[in-house]
């Protein structure tokens, strides 16, 4: 048999993966990061890309040289997430990225299980507002688990639930940080963006337009 075609699993990450809210986490952290008095800049932003919000904000921290006590850390994550969710209220089926909803489309006619593995917090309401919740048999997103990106918890999580070994699972990723926890996991890992800031993965695609039928086909 084929090695790719054991594959009878699909896991996607959500944030730069099925829509783009990079910006909207961009606009955020960087407010908070004012507060800091540290000047988040775009290339600052791709290092918490995948990454929970806890770690992200001590990312920041760190990139500023300074610290916070633990009640006005914890104010601030909430403040980031108040802020975020207020940028997203917006989300309608047209903001899912090209090649995405064809993309579900194929797995689901070809039985191939589909689960979300997703730092975020919002996974579950930023996939009500794509409308397309419904193809998801599995969401573990950040309320689910201890251990964030690049630990391969919230994969194994996802495949374990489905009822698929790891190795049968196709990870859909952006951000390193993903492609490592999916690596860790023992799993093929598809990076989506351009192929110069990835490593260790297995395949790279400049996003799911690209992801063709016939290429979907080589992988289930």
């Amino acid at each position: 048999m084929n090695r790719l075609k054991k594959h009878r699993c699909a896991l996607f990450d959500l944030d730069g993966v099925i829509v783009d809210t990079a910006k909207y986490h961009f606009l955020a952290w960087k407010k908070i990061a004012i507060q800091c008095g540290y000047e988040l800049t775009l290339q600052d932003n791709e290092q918490l890309k995948g990454v929970s919000r806890p770690d992200s904000l001590s990312r920041i921290l760190e990139m500023a040289g300074t610290s916070l006590d633990e009640t006005t850390f914890e104010s601030y994550l909430h403040q980031k997430n108040k802020d975020y969710l207020q940028l997203i209220q917006e989300f309608t089926s047209d903001d899912i990225l090209p090649g995405v909803q064809a993309a579900l489309n194929f797995l689901k006619v070809n039985k191939v299980k589909i689960g979300l593995g997703s730092a975020s917090k919002n996974a579950l309401i930023i996939l009500q507002k794509l409308q397309i919740t419904s193809f998801f048999e599995v969401i573990v997103d950040g309320n689910s688990v201890q251990h964030g990106k690049p630990n391969p918890e919230v994969f194994l999580k996802g495949s374990n639930a489905l009822g698929v070994a790891a190795e049968a699972c196709v990870v859909f990723e952006d951000s390193q940080a993903g492609i490592d926890a999916a690596k860790a996991g023992g799993m093929t890992a598809v990076a989506l963006g351009d192929s110069k800031l990835f490593k260790n993965m297995d395949y790279c695609y400049p996003n799911f337009e690209a992801l063709d039928e016939i290429v979907m086909q080589t992988l289930f």
